[in-house]
């Protein structure tokens, strides 16, 4: 059910070094790379770690970079996840869409408590 994690860093480099070497038994590498964001693991569809510098510029915390991620058999089911939160009182953080062409489409929401989540189908 959970596809990946993201943890914040100020240091990517220093980030994705440690998680490559962290997990180097499992045959981890860094998959995606878009400069703040790396998402590292064995394989689109295996769960993952992610790191990344926080969206807002602000310093990394628990809560600040950290997100939970669930996997979405679909698109569809990605939407239709994403509406199911919202009325169920989550607010939006970034509505279903295509966020890395032809790989990634996710939707972003808070839960009642403000815990980031995301919904996503890789492609």
């Amino acid at each position: 059910m959970i596809g990946y994690t993201t943890v914040g860093t100020s240091d990517m480099a220093r980030a994705k070094q440690f998680y490559c070497d962290l997990f180097e038994s499992k045959g981890a590498k860094v998959l995606i790379d878009s400069g703040r964001i790396a998402m590292i693991g064995t394989g689109g569809g295996t769960p993952m770690i992610s790191v990344c510098e926080p969206y807002n510029k602000e310093a990394p915390t628990p809560g600040n970079g950290v997100m939970v991620a669930f996997t979405a058999d679909s698109k569809e089911e990605v939407d239709e996840i994403y509406a199911k939160a919202i009325s169920l009182g989550a607010t939006d953080e970034g509505a279903p869409g295509q966020r890395v062409p032809d790989r990634f489409y996710g939707a972003y929401v808070r839960d009642l408590d403000g815990n980031k989540l995301c919904f996503f189908k890789f492609a």
